[in-house]
């Protein structure tokens, strides 16, 4: 009898995980939407670093005549995840639609803008560093060439010569 419950809450669910998909609209109706909240869904085909450590999610082969971006803020990394994994993943983000470049773009900052399969993205390694496009290297340390040992190279040399 306990288990009797559990059927209608799996049923409701799964409505109302159903309704909230259908309320993401494709990336071609995103420019309708400028200036609105909105639910835009589409595949990832890339996810593209900038030099600046910020990341743009492409939707479209030719991201020129695409009508919809996202953009990941470099700060907003640590809150969102790692971005990289959503190439080839259809994703629902939800947020608001703003004009940039001629097309329409959502700021990602959060990762509860994401829904579905895309919302369990992992973290962000601990090591990456979004300024050198996601490098997981710290560098190499190596001791700075200093100007004192090639001054006091010459004063020896210049004692030893007078003596």
């Amino acid at each position: 009898m306990q288990s009797n419950w559990r059927l209608p809450a799996l049923a409701i669910a799964l409505l109302a995980a159903s309704v909230a998909g259908a309320d993401c609209l494709p990336i071609e109706k995103a420019p309708e939407l400028v200036g609105k909240t909105a639910c835009i869904r589409g595949t990832v085909l890339k996810a593209v670093p900038s030099r600046a450590g910020s990341f743009h999610l492409d939707f479209c082969a030719d991201y020129r005549s695409c009508p919809f971006t996202v953009y990941v803020p470099a700060a907003s990394l640590r809150n969102v995840g790692d971005v990289r994994e959503l190439q080839g993943k259809e994703v629902e983000i939800q947020g608001k639609i703003q004009q940039y470049g001629g097309r329409a773009e959502i700021v990602l900052k959060e990762l509860r803008q994401l829904h579905g399969e895309a919302a369990r993205i992992p973290p962000v390694p601990k090591t990456f560093d979004a300024e050198r496009h996601g490098n997981f290297s710290a560098g190499k340390f190596s001791t700075p060439k200093s100007s004192t040992s090639t001054t006091t190279t010459s004063k020896s040399s210049s004692s030893s010569s007078t003596n």
